[in-house]
């Protein structure tokens, strides 16, 4: 009698393993895929990555554009050293989405030291070889090792575009909201909020310290700070008027931009 329990039991035992292990690959075959990124009419990228800038800027600025399949590349070859672009992927919050829309621009210091991040983040992303986590440790050891370099000198980074979507908070949390909030980035690295007594920290009725990447390189330790100074209400309110007709373009081709 015992003799024949035994191989019983083990026959259990080995049919309940197959059963975990079927169980676990039908979930991994059944976790739905990153989203992938479409590809914006080229207009209307071009026109949106435009209104970052202020309208003076605009005709000498080179202009980036994003294949979903590739990463960035020049539509436009400009003059005045100031780019503009949409940001598609936020690297620090370690997830690929496809509602993350930001019109961006950057001077000619932020281009070269800055912007080379947004284009290796956009090109691994379009490879299909990384997850969004590996991306972003990607991103912070290569800070850390100096690859990536803080900027050399004060600088501004324009973010004048009618509309955004994007993270509003820390990396510690993934809401993604549209706003209205045209604004103005001055480098500032490796400072805190409380150096430009913005108390309590990151109070945003005035200028405030955004420096995403702080969470994982510690204070002081971050290079990519922005000292964020809004629009005035009058400024906002004509920009906004004064790009009525681009805010319907993207409306429809998003409603989440709405």
């Amino acid at each position: 009698m015992n003799t024949m329990i035994g191989p019983a039991k083990k026959r259990l035992q080995v049919l309940s393993i197959f059963a975990i292990l079927f169980i676990t690959v039908q979930g991994f075959a059944q976790k739905p895929a990153d989203p992938k990124l479409d590809k914006m009419p080229v207009a209307l990228e071009t026109d949106y990555a435009l209104s970052s800038l202020p309208p003076q800027l605009r005709p000498g600025a080179t202009i980036y554009l994003l294949d979903p399949a590739k990463g960035y590349y020049i539509a436009r070859k400009g003059s005045n050293g100031f780019i503009c672009f949409v940001m598609r992927t936020a690297w620090e919050w370690a997830e690929f989405r496809n509602d993350v829309v930001t019109a961006m621009s950057y001077d000619a210091e932020g281009t070269r030291v800055i912007f080379p991040i947004y284009m290796d983040v956009a090109a691994m992303r379009a490879s299909g070889k990384f997850t969004a986590l590996q991306v972003r440790n990607i991103v912070i050891d290569r800070i850390k090792k100096g690859i990536y370099k803080a900027p050399a000198r004060p600088g501004v980074s324009y973010m004048l575009a009618p509309v955004m979507r994007t993270y509003p908070a820390t990396p510690a949390e993934h809401k993604v909201l549209t706003m209205q909030m045209p604004h103005y980035m001055f480098y500032a690295p490796y400072i805190t909020n409380d150096d430009i007594g913005n108390i309590p920290n990151g109070q945003a009725d005035g200028p405030f310290l955004v420096n995403p990447e702080a969470m994982f390189l510690g204070k002081r330790k971050a290079p990519y700070g922005y000292i964020i100074v809004p629009a005035g209400e009058k400024e906002r309110a004509k920009i906004v008027a004064d790009n009525k007709a681009l805010l319907k373009r993207l409306a429809d081709y998003k409603a989440f931009l709405k």
